[in-house]
């Protein structure tokens, strides 16, 4: 089991101070397995929300547990960028799975996880018609994923950042070969179905956000991919969102953009929102410039014999000029079956 590294002695006896109540315990417990909102630990654990904020203010305040706002929703998860966070994830590996009061919290966990589950299929059922039909358009989604896989490569032990995540499908294909995954999206519905999706999927660690996509909460510089994946087109300042992408990454980093090449489906602006109908290649690899990437692909994701539907669908790769520290990464096949 890996333990935490460089604790002193005021982190370590504040995160037992914080830790050393039942109540907290539990809690640390069911962060081990992913991310929860007041609300879900209200449920699960058969307490008060004041009690239950009380006890997650003085867990956050030891550094256990970090703290993310979505509107009117607060969610908590271990907080994994400090020592505080590593310290919590031993102690909840040291419980003991068969106690019965824990055993009791994963039931009723799973519970909540499942009536988030059947959220997301209530959600999808009211628009399924409008959604085939666009999917109709264009090149079949796992061909469309296929291709992104083949343009991250073999991934790192960095970190991720998926853009406009929606219902978090890039993040269930890409995430498995980062160290840390993040997704950002300006809907709370929309990442209430990502998070059923992707607890589903066995990645509850996954980190969602809700967040404006021209304004970033997360340092310059952290990511060593970012994905921007069918949102450009609903955007006002497309090019403005590409160089916010640009800046969250790491030197040698890369940005991956899918979007519709230019069309005449008007009916996208008046019936789906759309505000732009399409990018040229040229459009998409100036703004990558702008933003200091080099754009080294730019390419149609068609099918195997070459179809590409009526929405033809493009991917772009930056990669950011500055010099990485590692060795670079290996030739990658980026052909699509």
């Amino acid at each position: 089991m890996r333990q935490p590294t460089a604790l002193s002695s005021d982190v370590l006896l504040a995160g037992l101070r914080a830790a050393g109540e039942e109540t907290r315990l539990r809690i640390l417990a069911l962060l081990s397995e992913g991310e929860l909102s007041v609300s879900d630990l209200t449920d699960i654990l058969g307490q008060s929300q004041p009690r239950i904020s009380r006890h997650l203010k003085l867990l956050a305040e030891a550094g256990l547990v970090r703290r993310s706002r979505e509107g009117a929703w607060a969610f908590f998860r271990l907080d994994e960028t400090g020592p505080g966070g590593a310290f919590a994830a031993s102690l909840a590996a040291w419980l003991d799975l068969n106690d019965p009061v824990l055993a009791a919290d994963r039931e009723r966990l799973a519970a909540v996880r499942a009536n988030r589950a059947e959220a997301a299929q209530s959600y999808f059922a009211s628009v399924a018609r409008d959604w085939d039909r666009l999917r109709s358009l264009q090149v079949p989604d796992h061909v469309v994923e296929a291709a992104v896989e083949g343009a991250v490569g073999e991934g790192t032990p960095g970190a991720m950042l998926d853009l406009g995540t929606g219902t978090g499908r890039m993040l269930e294909r890409i995430a498995p070969k980062f160290g840390r995954a993040v997704g950002v999206d300006a809907n709370h519905a929309m990442l209430a179905v990502a998070r059923a999706n992707l607890e589903q999927a066995g990645l509850s660690r996954v980190e969602l956000r809700q967040g404006d996509i021209y304004a970033l909460p997360f340092a310059r510089g952290s990511f060593d991919l970012v994905i921007i994946h069918q949102v450009l087109h609903f955007l006002d300042d497309p090019g403005r969102a590409v160089r916010e992408a640009a800046a969250m990454l790491a030197p040698g980093g890369r940005l991956i953009v899918v979007d519709f090449a230019p069309h005449e489906m008007e009916f996208l602006r008046t019936e789906h929102a759309h505000r732009r109908l399409g990018f040229s290649r040229q459009q998409i690899a100036g703004w990558f410039a702008e933003a200091g990437l080099a754009c080294d692909l730019s390419q149609e994701v068609t099918l195997a014999d070459g179809g590409s539907g009526q929405l033809p669908v493009m991917l772009w790769r930056g990669r950011d000029r500055r010099v990485q520290a590692d060795p670079p990464a290996r030739k990658i096949n980026l052909e699509v079956a």
